[in-house]
């Protein structure tokens, strides 16, 4: 064999390589369990975790705490993963427009003590994606009798 197949060859593998390295995501999805497995562990691994906010029975979102007077950039909701469990998330930024409208929440950190540690949130919100529906809350006008 010559010189430039073998040259050739060894291009091409190292190529494969730097796209199979590249092309798998570096964070994996869990629950709230495997990441708090994980921190104990002393992993500091960032994960993804699926899950919906926690609800009342009437469909009101609950466990959501934020006051952009006292500190615009601390924002503390509770998420509940696919397996069921709920977890209090503390997010140092801004409330996420349409957050309580959200679907689905996918949230970007790690635990950190008894708290979920968020970096970034995800949000599917059924508004955006629906072709053409606008979603309208009726609101009952009171008649004022003079």
């Amino acid at each position: 064999m010559k010189k430039t197949h073998i040259f050739g060859l060894i291009i091409i593998a190292i190529a494969v390589v730097i796209l199979v390295s590249t092309g798998t995501d570096a964070s994996t999805y869990v629950d709230f369990g495997v990441a708090e497995n994980m921190a104990k562990d002393g992993s500091a691994e960032k994960v993804h975790v699926v899950g919906k906010l926690k609800k009342d029975a009437g469909g009101n979102v609950t466990g959501m705490s934020y006051n952009p007077a006292l500190d615009a950039n601390h924002f503390e909701f509770t998420l509940v993963d696919n397996k069921g469990r709920e977890q209090k998330v503390v997010y140092d930024a801004p409330k996420p427009q349409d957050m309580d409208r959200s679907e689905q929440v996918v949230i970007i950190g790690n635990m950190e003590g008894q708290v979920f540690k968020c970096e970034k949130i995800l949000l599917k919100c059924p508004s955006k994606y629906q072709d053409g529906n606008v979603d309208f809350k009726e609101v009952e006008k009171t008649a004022s009798k003079s």
